[in-house]
């Protein structure tokens, strides 16, 4: 089969359909997609206000604002805006934590949504491209908020990017020119802060515009997958419960659209409660970014912190050298391995794939090879993400990190494995060990 007629079965770029008509299954319309939707459409308007008071500058100015402590003091221009946007601009403060907020939901809800439609196999022919756009989408969510940490100039945030520039450094060969590239030189340079906001604010959000694009595209074009029917609704729609050539759900307009206008609103209004309610990152706490110093605690968000967690354990003897290539232990964790993870996920609907159409989801207990893969990975992340925590969890027990670490390394390592061959014997016995 050529790429055209692998497009056109999976794209039916010969019909002519419309949006209005496309028909959304009324109890299984992965709602969470639309959750992320409304989410960046949150984070766009928010960091366009943002945006407006924000100086993208490392340059020191004098600070005459409202914070006490500062008064009077040489602080970089960044770090001086961002103090005006949030005791100074009126409702800067909301702003800034419904953009935080409105980052951390995005991020959250495409996770969520990408675990349903894994456990669920609605990622199966013809539906392979979407997968591969929302795992795109994934990353360049964290990729966004990654760029936004080192915007204030704050000493937490310019110290957990300067990780980010040691990752990145440590690719072989091509570690220099990345660094220059995405930082503008060693970190932290007169030009990082000018490249990683234009980086934020324009380079991103404009590759997961096209992206989100795309994904509403394809999804508009191919039928909508749809749970195991009644047979009473079957029997309703005159249609037998197997017919997968229709779908029994609501027509995009006007009951989609209703249902999606509920959806916003309940968005909004839980980013509304939560940026009321909870703070976010106080940089008056950590001060403006000093070299000669570092937090006691220094930890990414939460999406990074399985990546955290492999830097955090892999010992210092892993770096390798073949010729002039240095292979550190910071590429191996910091590069390396999340490349692999996130490539094979990627790769997932080509590795499981079906031969024919697949239209209606699966049960996932009655699935389980692809249930025990999706459990051991969720088990690796969890752990990984605790061993990023390792200096907290450590002191909660009462050990070093030193005497910790190899019992998380094992655990990274393990845990997964068994995890995946229980979840895999309990249903391989209830559903006779189908996939």
């Amino acid at each position: 089969m050529g790429a055209g007629s692998w497009l056109n079965d999976r794209l039916h770029l010969d019909d002519e359909q419309g949006f209005l008509g496309k028909a959304f299954p009324a109890e299984d319309s992965f709602l969470l997609g639309e959750v992320a939707l409304f989410s960046f459409v949150t984070i766009v308007l928010t960091g366009i206000f943002l945006g407006v008071f924000y100086e993208p500058s490392t340059a020191d100015v004098l600070y005459q604002g409202v914070v006490d402590q500062f008064q009077g003091e040489e602080l970089p221009a960044s770090f001086v805006s961002v103090l005006h946007i949030t005791y100074g601009v009126p409702f800067g403060m909301f702003i800034r934590r419904l953009h935080h907020w409105g980052a951390h939901l995005f991020i959250a809800s495409i996770a969520l949504h990408m675990m349903r439609v894994f456990f669920t196999g609605a990622y199966r022919n013809p539906r392979e491209i979407n997968w591969v756009v929302g795992m795109l989408l994934a990353v360049l969510a964290m990729g966004a908020s990654y760029t936004g940490y080192a915007l204030p100039f704050d000493e937490f945030g310019a110290t957990a990017t300067g990780i980010g520039y040691n990752l990145a450094t440590s690719v072989p060969v091509l570690g220099d020119f990345i660094g220059e590239l995405v930082f503008a030189g060693e970190f932290p340079a007169a030009g990082t802060i000018p490249r990683l906001f234009f980086l934020h604010v324009l380079v991103i959000p404009l590759a997961i515009i096209v992206l989100l694009a795309v994904h509403m595209t394809i999804l508009v074009r191919q039928k909508h997958t749809e749970g195991d029917r009644s047979a009473a609704a079957a029997a309703a729609a005159e249609v037998s419960e197997d017919d997968d050539s229709v779908v029994l759900g609501l027509p995009a307009y006007p009951n989609q659209a209703a249902v999606g206008a509920v959806v916003f609103l309940f968005t909004a209004g839980t980013l509304s409660l939560l940026a009321g309610f909870l703070p976010v990152h106080n940089i008056v706490a950590y001060g403006p970014n000093d070299p000669a110093s570092t937090p006691a605690v220094v930890m990414p968000d939460w999406f990074l912190m399985w990546v955290f967690g492999f830097l955090k354990v892999l010992p210092s003897w892993t770096t390798v050298h073949i010729g002039a290539i240095e292979l550190t232990a910071e590429f191996w964790a910091g590069i390396l391995f999340p490349t692999l993870v996130i490539g094979l996920v990627v790769l997932w609907p080509f590795i499981d794939r079906s031969a024919e159409p697949t239209h209606f989801t699966a049960d996932p207990l009655d699935a389980p090879r692809r249930t025990a893969v999706g459990v051991a990975g969720i088990s690796m992340i969890l752990v990984a993400s605790l061993a990023g925590m390792n200096n907290l969890f450590g002191g909660a027990l009462g050990v070093s990190t030193t005497v910790l670490n190899p019992f998380l390394l094992w655990g990274i390592i393990l845990v997964p494995i068994a995890a995946g061959i229980l979840t895999y014997v309990l249903l391989g016995g209830r559903s006779g060990g189908g996939t």
